[in-house]
């Protein structure tokens, strides 16, 4: 397996594996530094590793995108047409990448969503993720590159330490140090557990041999409100009533219907809300427990858990 990435971090890695197995993992994996918005640095990157299959993951989120919005086309739509020119270059077999459910705009609470429905972003970022999915098709219909956009909502859980919906589970970081945390958001969402979303991909990348497809990933839809309960209910009666959420809805539809990505696929995977919380707090009291807590979300904290 290669790595491609401008970051040289490995803190999320570091947290999903224990320690003794990070060394053996790293030296199976080929890490390769560059920037996905330099079409050099992907052809460079695509040639020495000469996959069946790329997952594409690289890309600026809603608050930078909104900051400057310049950088994020560059990075979110050239980055994503480096990627898919490298691919048609080399004869890759999937392109499987991050599109967004910010493509969509409201919608009702009740209604699950299909890919079709209700497409209407009011983000840049989720204006270049369509910019993304439109690139696709041309790329299928042009020069038969197969590819798979996979579109969640709220990712949680170990690893989701950036973006504007990464609140739940800073909020569950925050709470297991004793320290209160406001959700700066209120109503519905669809929440998805990372492992759900990391198998979709790896699915995707694994099956997809032809069309430019487009997959809605369905978690669970519920309230902030709700979700705020459910952290509470696994928590330890002294650590309860701690998070609170304040702000505005998210303007993308909350419910999504992924019944296309169940037919054309083998994923079946749907962890419950209330069980991929009780599984994203096991993680984190481990981490805690070593020392290995990592912080970066919740610079206010540093130094409280041992870790960075």
């Amino acid at each position: 397996m290669t790595t491609f990435d401008l970051g040289t971090e490995q803190h999320r890695l570091d947290a999903l594996l224990d320690p003794e197995r990070i060394g053996q993992v790293r030296s199976t994996i080929n890490e390769i530094t560059g920037d996905v918005s330099n079409p050099d640095d992907v052809r460079k990157a695509v040639e020495a590793a000469e996959p069946d299959a790329i997952i594409h993951l690289a890309g600026l989120q809603v608050p930078t995108c909104r900051k400057d919005p310049l950088t994020g086309a560059r990075v979110n739509v050239t980055g994503t047409l480096n990627i898919f020119e490298a691919a048609r270059d080399a004869g890759i077999s999937n392109v499987t990448y991050a599109s967004s459910a910010a493509v969509y705009g409201p919608a009702p609470a009740d209604h699950a969503v299909k890919e079709h429905e209700h497409v209407d972003p009011r983000t840049h970022y989720g204006v270049f993720k369509r910019a993304n999915e439109g690139n696709a098709e041309v790329y299928w219909n042009d020069h038969g590159l197969p590819s798979a956009g996979l579109r969640p909502l709220t990712v949680y859980g170990l690893g989701r330490d950036q973006g504007m919906t990464s609140a739940p589970t800073s909020a569950m970081k925050s709470v297991l140090l004793g320290e209160p945390f406001t959700m700066p958001l209120i109503g519905a969402t669809d929440f998805l557990y990372v492992e759900d979303a990391a198998l979709a991909f790896i699915t995707c990348a694994d099956e997809i041999r032809e069309g430019a497809h487009v997959f809605n990933i369905a978690g669970e839809s519920t309230t902030f409100e709700r979700c705020i309960d459910l952290i509470d209910e696994a928590l330890p009666e002294d650590r309860r009533g701690l998070i609170s959420c304040n702000g505005g809805e998210i303007p993308i539809a909350p419910c999504l219907d992924d019944s296309a990505l169940r037919s054309a696929t083998s994923h079946a995977c749907r962890t419950s809300l209330k069980d991929g919380i009780g599984r994203t707090l096991a993680d984190f009291n481990r981490l805690l427990g070593e020392n290995r807590l990592d912080l970066r979300d919740l610079p206010e904290l540093v130094g409280k858990s041992g870790g960075s």
